[in-house]
This record gives C-alpha cells, structure tokens and sequence, in this order.
C-alpha cells in the first residue's frame, strides 16, 4: 500500500506550482498531461512508497512542465494552456484529500499578481527553512531532461 506524501499548491495566471514535501526521495517520477492529469511516484527514505494522482482544473502545457529535487521537496512548475486564475485546483468540486494544502509562502491574490515584487520564478525556486542547505542542482528540470536524468 503506498502513501501520499504532503502537497502544497499556489497558481498565478498562468502556472500552478505543487510543493511534495518528500525529504530524501528516490526514483521519482513525474509525469503531466494535456488534460490536466498530474501523476506522481516516488520512494521515501524507509522504503515506503508514495503516489498520488490529480485531475487539475484545467489544461496545462505537458512540454513545458518543470521539476526542481531538493533535499526535502520536489517543486513542480505547471503551465497553464490558458492563462487563468482557477476557482481551484482540482476538477473536482469535492473537497480536496487532507494531504493537500495550500502554500500561503507562494500564495498571491489575483489582484496582486501584477503588483508583486516577490512572485515566484522558475529561475529563483527556494523554499523556507532550504536556504541553509547546499546544492548542486542548477534549477528546474524539463519533464524530458528529468527522465534523462533517471537514465529512462
């Protein structure tokens, strides 16, 4: 039986970003589709694996999807096919499953999206609480680069 682990989401109009709070995870896998269906599966530090999936709101853009591994999350970068604040972030109007939250430190109002200084870029991803921690990893991956990478 696998688990979910944690799942934190923000959106602009035009992305959303999923933060997996999965510290020293292995054999992860990400995959994204033009629909909207998001899947993801990975094995954490005992052994236990995790895996999740989520029809999102609305359509995205597979290609452009990114995936950045850190020591404690793996951040992911969703295009949106249209850029549009979504109502929410599942298709589902059902409340969403408890693991998934929303992450109030990326968080902005449709109102402010425009006005902020400190929104979150694809260039400059860093968590809280990450900073203290080195390494080596150059940024954000490509869905494809990120298979290359797992020699898939």
């Amino acid at each position: 039986m696998s688990k979910q682990p944690e799942v934190l989401w923000a959106q602009r109009s035009d992305k959303v970003y999923l933060t997996i709070s999965l510290p020293d995870a292995k054999d992860i896998s990400v995959k994204c589709e033009a629909e909207g269906l998001f899947a993801f599966s990975a094995v954490g530090v005992n052994g236990a694996g995790f895996n999740f999936t989520l029809q999102l709101y609305g359509n995205i853009v597979p290609e452009r999807c990114k995936t950045k591994i850190g020591l404690r999350n793996i951040l992911c970068s969703i295009p949106k096919e249209q850029k549009e604040w979504w109502k929410r972030l599942l298709k589902s109007e059902e409340k969403p499953a408890p693991y998934i939250k929303v992450d109030w430190n990326k968080w902005c109002d449709e109102d402010d999206e425009e006005s902020d200084s400190n929104l979150v870029s694809d260039d400059d991803l860093a968590y809280a609480g990450e900073e203290d921690e080195s390494s080596d990893d150059e940024g954000m991956l490509y869905l494809p680069d990120l298979e290359k990478a797992r020699g898939n």
